[in-house]
């Protein structure tokens, strides 16, 4: 019923109970999720997820907030972008919240990292997962500058104001929600997702963070993922199933996957 379009499955506190948490979607109906890569000496773990279980995909790519780590090259993201069951580049973006001393200035190495990503999606063909903290301007202004042709994607775990939602929404994106939508002091978060439209929104738990309402502060995992699907439909006015069956259909649009059996819960 539920997909999680954002998880990661392969961070040792919920990689160890990944037999628990398999067994625990299959009881809150969250079918499939996408385990998402932030190093590129993560992918070879995320990517092991997916090939493992039929109802896993993978994503490669490197967080934007990471330093010390591995730069991606062109080349390396698309060598590991050809293999099977890769669905998506990312999570990839800008992220100037901890700055610790320095100027946006001094961020370019972010923003040259972000272009490689960008780059290898206009090559592949594959969506773009954005991670955008405290640098929504940048993030806009590095995809239109990039954009000799659109290559879409989604923006996770959205945060932002209406205005980056609309910008995001201009330029091809689904804008993606997670527990944060249920928190108490989120209001102008939820009139944001009132305001895209339902064709355009993914939903996503980004666990082992951010856990929704009344589970606040808790290890998340994707079988609370109905907590934020139960929001977003008082939001939209509809019932859990609609926001299922069409986050769903947008997932399956966005990442290219074959529809699940309707009874498919492994």
């Amino acid at each position: 019923m539920y997909v999680d379009s954002h998880c990661h499955l392969s961070y040792p506190e919920l990689a160890e109970k990944l037999a628990d948490i398999r067994a625990d979607m299959q009881a809150a109906e969250v079918g499939r999720a996408l385990c998402i890569c932030t190093t590129l000496e993560e992918f070879d773990r995320v990517h092991a997820l997916a090939l493992a279980h039929d109802n896993f995909w993978a994503s490669v790519g490197v967080h934007p907030d990471n330093e010390g780590v591995q730069e991606p090259t062109l080349d390396d993201l698309l060598s590991r972008a050809s293999l099977p069951r890769v669905v998506a580049l990312g999570e990839t973006g800008l992220d100037y919240y901890r700055l610790n001393g320095r100027s946006e200035a001094d961020m370019e190495w972010q923003r040259e990292r972000f272009r490689v990503h960008i780059r290898a999606a206009h090559r592949t063909g594959l969506p773009l997962v954005i991670h955008t903290r405290s640098a929504s301007r940048d993030t806009i202004k590095v995809l239109t500058a990039e954009g000799e042709r659109r290559v879409g994607g989604v923006f996770h775990c959205f945060t932002e104001t209406l205005e980056v939602a609309r910008a995001a929404l201009d330029l091809g994106f689904y804008i993606s929600f997670s527990g944060i939508l249920t928190f108490k002091n989120a209001k102008d978060l939820r009139e944001v997702a009132r305001y895209v439209p339902l064709d355009r929104c993914l939903i996503e738990t980004d666990s082992p963070y951010l856990a929704p309402a009344p589970f606040r502060g808790k290890t998340n995992t994707p079988a609370l993922l109905p907590w934020v699907a139960k929001q977003m439909a008082e939001l939209k006015g509809v019932g859990a199933e609609e926001i299922g069956r069409v986050t769903t259909a947008n997932f399956e649009s966005l990442f290219k996957i074959q529809p699940a059996a309707r009874d498919d819960r492994s």
